[in-house]
């Protein structure tokens, strides 16, 4: 499938083959709902967002509008979400698409995203830098994987960069203890054609073993609601080195070349690091 980048053709569109794939998973409740036969208009993605009540960070009911030039502060993209709800959405473009599929799915934590922009945005306008929060805020916005885990030596094997050992060697224990969900658009928009190196940034959530075992749509609200509360904490915004480094296709799963243990050996993809990624925190109890 062709990433469409909108005023061209619209990309190849194959639902179920996304609904199939594990980088979809986390979407693939509202990608269901989407027309079969042609890529998701706006008016599919209203539709979808008015049905389950998906509101800004300011209250605002969620709609996907046609981009519009910036003028004021007020046109700003997060701003106009925050106070209007109007998300700017290009047509025929996948990584708009994506973020609108992550607001239905993730209202929560978006939300909380949206307002932390907002204020930062408020805080700081007339000034040039972004500033440290919203780094954070962007980061995991379009890179961020939800990851949970029921098992805190799993977490600390990510945390400390031991790929091999983590999804190799302990690949059956990954598969009852882990749950990895994507969130970022970004993200999920390298996955339309998946190659070597997609690196995502991990929010690493405890959870007790009977929660692995959730329905998938208890299990995405279960993770929203977690995820919200962590980035409702200020100091979750005080340094990007607190989501560690993910290489999705080391996932058990995520791609058929990981079958074979020297997939784990390339050092370009599954980069050395510190013996714990500085800043980064496990949450695990």
């Amino acid at each position: 499938m062709s990433r469409g980048q909108g005023g061209g053709a619209a990309p190849h569109w194959d639902r179920d083959a996304l609904i199939a794939s594990p980088f979809f998973a986390s979407v693939a409740p509202a990608l269901a709902t989407l027309p079969a036969d042609r890529f998701p208009a706006r008016e599919d993605l209203n539709a979808l967002a008015a049905s389950r009540a998906v509101t800004s960070g300011g209250g605002a009911a969620i709609r996907f509008v046609a981009p519009a030039v910036s003028t004021s502060f007020e046109d700003l993209y997060e701003v106009r979400i925050f106070r209007d709800g109007e998300v700017a959405t290009r047509e025929d473009n996948w990584h708009d698409l994506f973020n609108a599929l992550v607001w239905v799915m993730f209202p929560r934590t978006k939300a909380v995203l949206n307002a932390h922009h907002y204020r930062e945005m408020l805080a700081r306008r007339g000034e040039r830098l972004r500033g440290t929060a919203r780094d954070v805020l962007t980061l995991f916005d379009e890179g961020g994987v939800l990851v949970a885990c029921a098992d805190a030596s799993l977490a600390e094997l990510l945390v400390g960069f031991r790929w091999k050992e983590l999804f190799w060697q302990r690949r059956a224990d990954v598969a009852r203890a882990m749950r990895f969900s994507v969130f970022g658009h970004a993200i999920h928009e390298k996955a339309v054609a998946p190659f070597r190196g997609i690196t995502a940034k991990a929010l690493i959530l405890p959870v007790a073993r009977e929660a692995l075992a959730l329905p998938l749509d208890a299990e995405l609200a279960m993770l929203d609601e977690r995820a919200a509360a962590h980035f409702a904490n200020p100091e979750a915004l005080a340094t990007t080195r607190g989501l560690p480094p993910l290489p999705v296709l080391g996932i058990p799963g995520w791609t058929p070349e990981n079958a074979d243990p020297a997939y784990y050996d390339d050092t370009d993809h599954f980069r050395p690091g510190r013996t714990r990624h500085e800043g980064a925190s496990t949450n695990i109890r």
